[in-house]
């Protein structure tokens, strides 16, 4: 099942199915190695519309609402 990554629950892992982002963050994700195919895990969920705390590949990532927000990913089991 497909979810967007800001409805990803703290702790759970899942991976990148499709990144609907244009022009230069696309870009700069692609560069952190996030692209599709990729295991990331939820660290914590921003509060009160803040950032998101990502693992992937070896990195936090801390990323907006509003661009997690058009990642879908698949929950892994």
């Amino acid at each position: 099942m497909l979810i967007r990554l800001n409805a990803l629950p703290e702790g759970q892992c899942a991976t990148v199915k499709n990144i609907c982002i244009d022009g230069a963050m696309r870009r700069r994700l692609f560069d952190f190695g996030l692209i599709e195919g990729t295991e990331i895990c939820c660290l914590r969920q921003g509060r009160c519309k803040g950032p998101g705390l990502f693992w992937v590949r070896g990195t936090m990532l801390a990323l907006r609402r509003t661009d997690s927000a058009n990642i879908c990913v698949e929950a892994c089991e």
